[in-house]
């Protein structure tokens, strides 16, 4: 059974009613924050120094 959208409208204002607009504005950003970290964290690192050159495979 899934919500409906008056569901959904009635638990929004009921959570805006409980912790205020500001408090969830700071909320957002906490969160929003927290997952660009996230994904900061999770990319692969990226090799440091010149790239090995192409096409010297090391036989002569």
């Amino acid at each position: 059974m899934s919500p409906k959208m008056w569901e959904l409208i009635i638990l929004l204002a009921i959570v805006i009613l409980l912790f205020g607009p500001s408090r969830l504005a700071g909320l957002g950003g906490a969160v929003g924050k927290a997952m660009r970290d996230f994904r900061e964290a999770t990319k692969p690192e990226e090799p440091k120094g010149p790239a090995p050159e192409k096409g010297t495979g090391g036989k002569t």
